[in-house]
């Protein structure tokens, strides 16, 4: 068995936690999945998962050969950035990953006007607020970091600036006292959630999100007082600015790519267009404008 469909069928279903969206996820069917799994198993004579109701869970054999996929995947992957740093014309696909809100309210412009200069590459969009692979998952990110990953190159592009936004019924009020609507735990590391404690009352949680995106709507409709991106928030006639900008809040804008892919012709003319456009729209991302 050296098939390398069948390391990447096993390392799906261990990653995705069952066979059926593991298939999914494979765009195979799950008769499919179920029969070249058996005949995996069959052909080293021995399980590769335990069946849970829960979900399927690798074997000893099972996760070496998850870890012999990814050891895979990366190679085929330094292959493919080294071949793309050979290239000479800005072409080919140029995967991007970025924050969706940030995407739909200020990069969308940009990427059109880029692929109107380059129209030989390529766009496919990652949008996510986690921090993706630079190395399986995307070539370039755009991201909100304190401290980028030492394994990446890139440059920083803005300042981030939050401050509190409400509507007009909360103008007035102590935010001690208002209702608040703030990213749950698990966003930026818990810092929206540290910073909220310590600004509103005992009870005053009335709303929290798993994501940053849907926030603004979330005050924007009246729901509470919360934190929101200066660049999102101050063009929003409904929306009223409750403080001066939180430094602690504050995060940089970074465009990142692996080291591997920094001179590949379409990933730089990518990161110097990119460059040139935010440094035009910072003081709006900024707020000093």
């Amino acid at each position: 068995m050296s098939d390398w469909d069948d390391f990447r069928l096993v390392r799906a279903i261990a990653e995705q936690g069952g066979l059926t969206r593991a298939a999914d996820h494979l765009g195979i069917n799950h008769s499919t999945a179920f029969r070249r799994l058996g005949n995996i198993e069959a052909s080293i004579q021995a399980p590769l998962f335990e069946r849970h109701r829960s979900g399927y869970v690798p074997t000893e054999a099972g996760r070496a050969m998850v870890l012999a996929a990814g050891r895979m995947d990366d190679t085929v992957a330094q292959f493919n950035r080294e071949l793309a740093g050979r290239s000479s014309e800005p072409a080919g696909d140029l995967r991007i990953t970025a924050p969706a809100g940030l995407v739909t309210a200020i990069l969308m412009p940009i990427f059109a006007g880029f692929r109107r200069r380059y129209p030989r590459i390529r766009l496919d969009l990652v949008l996510a607020e986690e921090s993706l692979n630079l190395c399986r998952d995307a070539d370039v990110a755009i991201r909100a970091s304190d401290r980028p990953p030492p394994s990446l190159v890139g440059r920083r592009l803005a300042t981030i600036n939050w401050a509190i936004y409400g509507t007009r019924d909360f103008v007035g009020r102590p935010l001690s006292e208002c209702p608040w609507i703030c990213p749950s735990e698990g966003v930026a590391g818990g810092r929206f959630t540290a910073f909220a404690k310590t600004r509103m009352g005992p009870d005053g949680l009335a709303m929290s999100i798993n994501t940053v995106l849907g926030l603004r709507e979330a005050i924007e409709a009246g729901c509470g007082v919360g934190p929101l991106s200066r660049w999102d928030a101050d063009i929003r006639p409904n929306l009223i600015r409750l403080s001066d900008n939180e430094p602690e809040l504050a995060t940089s804008l970074w465009i990142l790519t692996h080291a591997d892919l920094r001179h590949a012709p379409r990933v730089r003319a990518f990161m110097d267009a990119m460059a040139t456009e935010i440094g035009t729209m910072r003081p709006m991302i900024e707020g000093t404008e």
